[in-house]
């Protein structure tokens, strides 16, 4: 078998099939067909053991050169049917037909609220403040008023890494941080993410929270209440009433929770004759934690004690649920672009 020759005939033999393909499938076909692991150069070369060693390196020269001048009859034959489908799409190109618009991606939803959140107290003077999210014990429990085996640390539950270290439970922490670094008056907010030992339909270990503290002369808590009223009326409109409940919070006394009117049936506790499933027909819903910093948590940052604040918290997930009417908290972690491309501009 002369295999030079079979060699050479390859390459009048693909331009000729070239030639004749005129779709893109058609030239893969041949391409494999040629230059493939089983194609036809693979197959003459396997003969190569067969001949005398002498005669091996111009054997192994004319299938380099033909396995070249294929490829090279390939591209050409490639950009030919390229050029002649541009030129088609060309031809049948309507310029009066309306153009295909961009998809557009958005933010988060939760990151939408957050920002939103943050202008507001940011026009009202506070800063914005951050802190680590593996907190230690004292920052997070201790200096907050919640010493070892206090009954509100069951409140939390919390994710240890070590006795002492843990994911923090709140953003409170930066609060604390914050008034170690400045002295009064301090105005800030605290946005982050918290971690808590808890998963089901209303709960994740995993969202997000805002907390504010603001600390001066003579801050009382009207100062607390026309505050997070207006941060209210910027947020959900002027029209939402507020309301705020006697609770218990071991960082602050006295605490409160306030309450608004409810975001999907007004406030009336039912929706065409049927009882609100938000507000659970009441009109109300809770939307955060509040209340006057308890001296204790002063004592612990060495503030003097005549100074007076306030301090409140808030999940990022809930405000953004009463705002755009989301039912289920499982949509902000399912990333599912039907309901996250809604928020878009």
């Amino acid at each position: 078998m002369d295999l030079i020759a079979a060699l050479e005939d390859i390459v009048p033999q693909l331009a000729d099939g070239l030639e004749r393909a005129t779709r893109p499938e058609e030239l893969e076909a041949l391409r494999v067909d040629v230059l493939g692991r089983k194609g036809r150069i693979a197959r003459i070369m396997s003969c190569l053991p067969e001949l005398e060693p002498g005669a091996r390196p111009a054997v192994g020269q004319t299938a380099n050169s033909v396995k070249e001048r294929c490829n090279e009859l390939f591209e050409a034959r490639k950009a030919v049917l390229e050029a002649a489908r541009e030129a088609e799409a060309l031809r049948r190109f309507d310029p009066s037909m309306p153009g295909r618009a961009p998809w557009r991606g958005s933010l988060h939803p939760t990151t939408l609220v957050t920002e939103e959140i943050c202008r507001v107290f940011q026009g009202l003077g506070f800063d914005v403040a951050s802190g680590p999210e593996a907190e230690t014990d004292h920052y997070n429990f201790a200096s907050l008023n919640m010493p070892p085996e206090h009954p509100a640390r069951d409140m939390q539950d919390t994710l240890y890494i070590t006795d002492s270290v843990l994911m923090r439970t709140h953003t409170s922490p930066v609060q604390v941080r914050a008034m170690l670094a400045s002295r009064p008056p301090l105005a800030v907010i605290a946005p982050g993410k918290v971690y808590r030992r808890d998963s089901d339909l209303t709960h994740t270990p995993m969202f997000h929270q805002i907390e504010g503290l603001l600390v001066g002369d003579g801050v009382s808590m009207a100062h607390l209440r026309g505050t997070l009223t207006a941060f209210v009326h910027a947020v959900f409109g002027a029209e939402t009433r507020v309301r705020f409940r006697p609770s218990f919070f071991p960082f602050t006394e006295p605490s409160a929770e306030a309450d608004i009117s409810c975001c999907i049936c007004g406030g009336q506790g039912q929706i065409d004759g049927t009882g609100c499933r938000v507000c659970k027909g009441t009109g109300w819903v809770e939307i955060l934690g509040c209340g006057m910093v308890d001296p204790a948590v002063f004592e612990a940052v060495g503030y003097p004690a005549d100074v007076s604040g306030f301090a409140f918290g808030m999940g990022v997930e809930r405000v953004a649920m009463l705002k755009y009417g989301i039912g289920d908290l499982r949509m902000f972690f399912e990333n599912d672009t039907r309901f996250l491309g809604q928020f878009g501009a």
